[in-house]
């Protein structure tokens, strides 16, 4: 179990520097990065809350939101290679369903429509960006490899390898040269560059 944490550690500061241009050492990053702090706190209260240890994951997720002003709902699954940039105002709904390589900038809200105990927050594919402001909201689908445009307000699905801009957002396919360059999921583990 500790070797398998260590690993996801390992592989997280490794993925916020492909990121991030302006990452620099992964201890550096490991102290400064509120963006990884949030999502390695929220591993914890999601391991509390799928084993029905729901106060304690709650009172953590708000402790992770005051310290980082990243607010994700211990219910949310969040993926490998999660990155956040400039984490401040991010809010992630308890439903919402998020894929290995996403990334969000600052202000995202993963948010829901309805106030019913359903699946109401987005399933977010792998390997999406989606950028600053940006909200998406309901239980629709972000399909793999799109992107979010800052400030759009997303409430219809998304199909694979689409942008979508504007209010409300309408998706268009990328084009060749706009496509995200898969990244080997086992890169992270290969390279060996964590510089801890």
């Amino acid at each position: 179990m500790l070797l398998k944490i260590f690993k996801a550690i390992r592989e997280d500061l490794a993925n916020a520097k492909e990121h991030d241009p302006a990452a620099r050492g992964s201890l550096e990053n490991a102290i400064v990065y509120s963006g990884l702090h949030a999502i390695w706190l929220h591993r914890i209260a999601h391991w509390l809350w799928v084993r029905n240890f729901r106060g304690p994951a709650r009172v953590l997720a708000q402790f992770t939101r005051f310290l980082t002003g990243v607010e994700i709902h211990p219910g949310a699954t969040i993926g490998r290679r999660f990155f956040i940039d400039h984490g401040m105002g991010i809010v992630i709904g308890e439903t919402a369903e998020i894929g290995d390589g996403v990334m969000l900038y600052h202000g995202v809200t993963l948010g829901g429509q309805v106030l019913t105990q359903t699946k109401r927050h987005p399933t977010i594919g792998d390997n999406v960006t989606i950028g600053a402001g940006a909200k998406v909201l309901g239980p629709i689908t972000i399909g793999c490899g799109s992107a979010i445009g800052a400030n759009a307000v997303v409430t219809k699905d998304v199909p694979p390898n689409h942008i979508a801009v504007g209010i409300p957002a309408k998706a268009r396919p990328r084009k060749e040269e706009e496509c995200v360059k898969l990244v080997d999921p086992d890169f992270y583990v290969k390279s060996g560059d964590f510089n801890i």
